[in-house]
């Protein structure tokens, strides 16, 4: 069987945040950037195998993802 004959999979398996804010709105803000930036790190293949922090807009950890990528014939 050729390389090219594999299909990529991805499984997202956990998306853990933890964020404390003022009231709902601004902790659902928060959330939201998050994962915006993940969705935008995704699309530029920023990330391999395995568990990574997912940090707020100053950079301060609020969280984990875990991601595993492999292929099947």
């Amino acid at each position: 069987m050729e390389d090219n004959d594999i299909i990529p999979h991805m499984k997202c398996c956990d998306i853990e945040l933890d964020l404390v804010g003022s009231n709902h709105a601004t902790i659902n803000k928060w959330a939201a950037d998050a994962l915006r930036k993940l969705a935008d790190s995704i699309e530029n293949d920023e990330f391999d195998d395995g568990h990574h922090p997912v940090k707020d807009n100053v950079g301060k950890p609020i969280g984990t993802i875990y991601f595993d990528f492999y292929g099947e014939a």
